[in-house]
């Protein structure tokens, strides 16, 4: 806000990143100075320190700034709801990172969406366990809280010991992604929480699944809402608004004012999910040629996600096109033999990816992460997904883990996958 202020623009980064990623980002957005919150993060004070930032005492606490670089230059800009807020740049699964810019319009248009949409008032309490680094945190939980004159707790990390302490202690918001609800849920002992003044949860960043889901507000009490959105479009595009004990999976309907809809759809149904609207991003920072293939000739945004919509109006995921994986002719969706191996009682998560064998066929490879790995073996999962899965979707092989490499806001890193599990892999195929 103090950026705005100033017709600066914002370039959030999490401390948690390597001196090598930094180091990219801000070679390509260059920017005059650099801001590190050494009150909050170890690894701030650490990058601070490397780049041998002054300190400042502030209100707010310790601050230490770097700069000004003299290779910077003003961006040329005109005062209005149009000019870029804030530039985020994406986790990059395709390696290299883009800066998404986001405009002030395009800021309040998502928190005053988020905050209607989850009824959001100054009674509420909103538990901020997201990086305000992510277009989530920054929309749907400090945008949108602010709007409403609610109260945001920020947690500087996310500590499920600590986010049961904050249930029981009045938080009435809680947004998350399943992983956290996963570990909240068994910091908890997976019983049912106190009454409290909970009303309203949400997951997003990873597709449910029906039983996953009736647990899950069975623990919290209230309905688990899902929804849909991309950092190009400041997070939202669908939501769901389902009362309890509603087995829908689906994302939800079109958010109100952003316009949806599916291109080349299949015989299955499945189609690439476009979207347009006061949501959508103005492009990619300083990357004309990323933002003109971003978009179609009737200015809908191409996100690269497959998805189906049923006869409500809902969208169901069915997985990035990219990823979609083709074996014997047939086309496997990841989210759906994902969402078979998530609904293992003892599964907490799971990513599945494909990789091509010799004769330019494609293998399912499975990853699933649980905290038990001696009551859960590859052999207990492949006879789980049998009863559920066609024989073509069944995955060649299954790693079971603790842990699956997470970009800062928990969503899994699949371009990581075989790198992380490689010594895995290489001994399953010799075995």
């Amino acid at each position: 806000m103090a950026a705005s202020r100033l017709d600066a623009v914002a370039v959030p980064v999490n401390a948690r990143m390597t001196e090598h990623e930094l180091h990219r980002i801000a070679d390509h957005a260059d920017p005059r100075l650099t801001v590190y919150l050494t009150h909050v993060s170890p690894q701030a004070r650490t990058h601070a320190e490397i780049a041998d930032a002054a300190g400042w005492n502030t209100l707010l606490g310790s601050l230490a700034i770097a700069g000004p670089r003299p290779s910077a230059t003003p961006e040329p800009v005109a005062a209005g709801p149009e000019q870029t807020a804030v530039i985020l740049y994406t986790t990059g699964s395709t390696g290299t990172p883009k800066g998404v810019m986001l405009s002030h319009a395009n800021l309040l248009f998502g928190g005053q969406t988020s905050a209607r949409m989850r009824e959001i008032t100054p009674d509420d309490l909103i538990l901020g366990v997201l990086p305000m680094t992510h277009v989530f945190g920054l929309t749907s939980m400090m945008i949108a809280s602010t709007v409403a004159g609610a109260e945001l707790w920020l947690f500087p990390r996310f500590s499920a010991p600590a986010v049961v302490e904050a249930l029981q202690a009045g938080v009435s918001v809680l947004p998350a992604v399943p992983q956290m609800h996963a570990l909240i849920m068994e910091e908890a002992g997976g019983t049912r929480l106190p009454p409290g003044r909970l009303r309203y949860v949400s997951s997003g960043a990873a597709p449910l699944d029906p039983d996953w889901k009736r647990r899950a507000e069975a623990f919290y009490g209230v309905a688990l809402q899902n929804g849909y959105g991309l950092t190009e479009t400041t997070a939202g595009v669908t939501l769901t608004t389902n009362p309890p004990g509603v087995p829908d999976v689906s994302v939800g309907p079109a958010l109100p004012g952003v316009e949806l809809r599916l291109r080349d759809v299949g015989p299955d149904g499945v189609g690439e999910i476009q979207t347009r609207g006061p949501h959508v991003m103005p492009g990619y920072f300083r990357n004309p040629e990323a933002t003109a293939a971003a978009f179609d000739a009737d200015g809908f945004l191409c996100t690269g996600d497959l998805g189906r919509i049923d006869e409500d109006g809902n969208l169901h995921i069915a997985g990035r096109a990219r990823e979609l994986i083709i074996r014997g002719g047939f086309n496997v969706y990841p989210p759906e033999v994902e969402a078979a191996l998530n609904d293992h009682p003892l599964v907490i998560q799971t990513a599945v990816i494909g990789r091509k064998t010799k004769g330019g066929n494609e293998e399912v490879l499975a990853f699933c992460q649980t905290d038990d790995p001696g009551r859960v073996s590859e052999k207990d999962l492949r006879e789980h997904v049998a009863e559920r899965l066609s024989p073509y979707k069944r995955p060649t092989r299954i790693i079971v883990t603790t842990m699956l490499p997470t970009s800062p806001n928990g969503k899994v890193l699949k371009q990581k996958l075989v790198e992380t599990f490689r010594d895995a892999l290489d001994t399953q195929e010799k075995g």
